[in-house]
């Protein structure tokens, strides 16, 4: 191989995909900017209500799309546990997350809400045991509490309501133990399928609900700014976000496409105080340093052994 050869096979290599960037630049900014837009739907409309027309609008386009290009309608079977998952995922996970957020702002919110992949290794590990305990995911696990802790209790200075915390929190948890119940149910090949009828079956149960809480009685008024968030989080936190991120795990690593749990916590705290003129302490900003470590941790692979030769 000639010397030019090489050296156009390592250009190759390493050339950037202009579209990996782009589908990064989704999910780290958008669903990052998504808490602020969910925290102005919510002092407006009552929050079930603007879950589940989130859900069941991206939801149904999404599944009607995909249904468009071929792909097979789910199973009965495929159908139960979709409606399953849809029930921790969106239901049990989008519900309180929005209740919570007329109380605490997008700002703390997101903070709480990057302990997904701690809640997901403590469920892998003790509930589902798919996965042997490791010193560094178990520090994680710790250092990233501690975080939780610091941001909740005693924070006289920011007075941090801890009941709507607590319920974020366990939102989280709804959230991971649909994820990792997901890899053990017959699920529809096709992800984004999958997606939409997950989230048409969850947005039909936030609707539920909202009917059952009376959100509808008396008719809520939708404002001009209320009606502009919702839309901002079908298009672009749920179509677009979520498509953006269907495409990268077939792309590049799983762990890569994870990192988003660093980052979107700074772009909400970034835009929360910018835009929201939300209050940003010395606590939070340690709170979230001890958080994004920990799923530093969580995440990352200790470096493979060169092989021998």
């Amino acid at each position: 191989m000639s010397v030019s050869t090489v050296t156009q096979s390592r250009a190759a290599t390493t050339r950037i995909d202009p579209r990996v960037v782009l589908a990064f630049l989704a999910i780290y900014v958008l669903w990052g900017s998504t808490f602020l837009a969910i925290r102005i739907a919510v002092l407006q409309i009552p929050p079930f209500l603007a879950a589940g027309l989130r859900f069941l609008t991206a939801g149904v386009v999404l599944h009607a799309f995909m249904r468009a290009r071929g792909d097979p309608n789910p199973t009965p079977l495929e159908w139960r546990n979709l409606a399953v998952i849809a029930l921790c995922m969106f239901v049990a996970t989008y519900g309180p997350l929005f209740w919570a957020e007329q109380y605490v702002t997008s700002s703390i919110t997101s903070v709480i809400e990057a302990t997904l992949p701690i809640t997901t290794i403590v469920l892998e590990v003790f509930v589902f045991r798919t996965q042997s305990p490791h010193w560094r995911q178990m520090t994680g696990v710790v250092v990233g509490f501690c975080g939780v802790a610091l941001l909740l209790f005693n924070n006289q200075s920011q007075h941090v309501p801890v009941i709507p915390c607590l319920v974020i929190l366990a939102s989280g948890i709804a959230w991971s133990f649909g994820a990792v119940l997901s890899s053990h149910l017959t699920l529809p090949r096709s992800r984004p399928l999958t997606a939409g009828s997950q989230m048409m079956l969850g947005g039909a149960g936030l609707l539920a609900l909202s009917v059952t809480f009376g959100e509808l009685n008396p008719r809520p008024h939708f404002t001009a700014q209320a009606i502009l968030a919702v839309a901002y989080l079908i298009v672009f936190g749920s179509l677009i976000a979520y498509t953006a991120y269907v495409w990268l795990l077939g792309q590049v690593s799983a762990t890569r496409v994870a990192s988003h749990a660093y980052v979107n916590p700074l772009v909400a705290v970034a835009l929360g105080y910018l835009l929201a003129g939300e209050n940003i302490t010395l606590r939070t900003l340690a709170a979230s340093v001890l958080i994004i470590s920990s799923v530093f941790l969580i995440l990352s692979k200790p470096a493979a052994r060169a092989n021998r030769r």
